[in-house]
């Protein structure tokens, strides 16, 4: 996922003062890097601040806080979000000369793995807090207005959940018919490459009730579509009502009898945690959508093997059948890593077959890179960086080649749509298929959040055109 600003809840900013003047309402900028679950992190973080006060801003100038929400997953991660704080520090030095304040912030995964550095290296940066303390921050921006600089990155005893107010229906609403829920956090899978379970913690689930609370405040604020998230969702695991142990199909089948919610989806998986329970969810919900993440990241059983992914690339092959037995309709979305350490021309060609085999709607790769503290960063046998960059072109061209037969094959089929936000065009709205491409149909505004029955009549980069059908 690209970059993203995330606009924070407006609750109150129409009668908001001039930013400084009043000590309790104050402006916040987040830029949220990296996975949706920073996003769904940013979000909560901003309903945490506007609790204390906080209204939002789109302009960075404008804000008395600028809150980083930062990702580890991807090479010279770190180094972005110090280039970020090199430019805030002198917008910091030239509010001071003005007598304003303006405080900056360190979150996510970055600051987990770096906190003690990155107050170092950055002296304008006031808090830093880590991805299982932030429902902690207003108690940190307070602490650092007293003069301290802040850093909160030991793992939380308490349940962040239970400490983080809770939405208001109008702000909820505000954000859109769709929306994200996080159910389970941390990774114990402890694949080489990977840097989640050292930054995010060892695997927890939100317990069920918890979960279902977050979900009916959502739908009775008009939210249609819900996305459960999880560093590794399909490993969720609870207490069912009556005590019995409950998987994310069990989940699945409990949140879809919530009245008015229309639609879900979860990610992201891993092959070892999709249960026989989880696969007839697929098969009997119509509520799911015929969509699935499933990363693999090779083809080479041998890579496998060194990536400590724990199957097989045949295991996984059979897995997707299942699935595709169960949900013949089902689209896949996958992960891959070219270039991983040893990796020769003839294991790469392996990822290229297992690619053909499976056919996915649509897919995300790179291109290896050694994380600190990682396994995989002492290996040895790196792959040279041209041979990964031709790989990883290679592999790019096989998936768009499929992601755009895919598309291909949505042509004259009808389908429902979820009408979610207006389009480029006058009179034109985009909504979200059941495979999660965006579609431009003819609409009016006022029918967002409606689902509609159309047909798909074209084809562009990066969406499909539909026609509406009458049912």
């Amino acid at each position: 996922m690209s970059d993203q600003i995330i606009p924070l809840p407006a609750t109150a900013e129409a009668a908001a003062p001039v930013p400084g003047t009043n000590p309790n309402t104050r402006k916040v900028f987040i830029k949220t890097y990296g996975c949706q679950m920073n996003v769904y992190d940013s979000v909560r973080m901003g309903d945490a601040l506007a609790s204390e006060g906080y209204v939002t801003t789109e302009a960075m100038e404008e804000a008395d806080l600028v809150l980083l929400n930062t990702c580890h997953i991807r090479e010279k991660a770190a180094e972005k979000v110090y280039s970020a704080l090199g430019r805030l520090r002198e917008m910091k030095k030239e509010r001071a000369a003005n007598g304003r304040e303006m405080m900056i912030g360190v979150a996510g995964c970055v600051a987990q793995a770096e906190g003690e550095e990155i107050l170092r290296r950055a002296p304008a940066v006031d808090v830093v807090i880590g991805p299982q303390t932030y429902h902690r921050l207003p108690e940190a921006l307070k602490r650092a207005r007293q003069g301290e600089r802040v850093i909160e990155t030991d793992y939380a005893v308490e349940d962040k959940f239970e400490h983080l107010p809770k939405t208001e229906k109008a702000v909820i609403r505000s954000r859109g018919v769709t929306s994200f829920l996080t159910v389970q956090e941390g990774c114990d899978k402890f694949c080489t490459f990977c840097v989640v379970p050292y930054t995010r913690g060892s695997e927890v689930s939100r317990p069920l009730s918890q979960i279902l609370d977050e979900a009916k405040r959502l739908v009775e604020a008009g939210v249609r579509e819900i996305t459960l998230l999880g560093q590794n969702v399909n490993a969720w695991h609870g207490e069912g009502p009556k005590g019995e142990a409950w998987g994310l199909g069990d989940l699945l089948y409990r949140l879809s009898e919530i009245p008015g919610l229309a639609r879900l989806r979860y990610t992201t998986s891993h092959p070892r945690d999709m249960d026989d329970r989880l696969i007839e969810a697929h098969r009997h919900l119509r509520t799911l959508m015929p969509y699935l993440h499933l990363p693999v990241q090779a083809g080479s059983d041998r890579v496998l093997k060194a990536m400590n992914r724990r199957h097989t690339a045949q295991e996984y092959i059979r897995l997707i059948e299942r699935i595709r037995a169960a949900r013949p309709d089902i689209a896949l979305s996958g992960d891959f890593i070219v270039g991983f350490p040893g990796e020769t021309e003839a294991e790469f060609e392996d990822t290229l077959r297992l690619v053909e085999t499976v056919r996915y709607a649509q897919a995300f790769s790179f291109k290896y890179s050694t994380r600190p503290g990682t396994p995989g960063a002492e290996l040895g046998s790196q792959v040279a960086e041209e041979v990964k960059a031709e790989r990883l072109e290679r592999l790019q061209a096989l998936l768009l080649k499929q992601q755009h037969e895919f598309a291909e094959g949505c042509v004259g089929k009808v389908i429902d749509i979820l009408l979610e936000k207006p389009g480029r065009n006058a009179g034109q709205l985009i909504g979200r298929s059941p495979w999660l491409q965006s579609v431009n149909v003819d609409a009016k505004s006022s029918q967002i959040g409606d689902i509609i029955s159309v047909r798909i009549i074209g084809t562009g980069p990066n969406s499909l055109f539909a026609e509406r059908i009458e049912r």
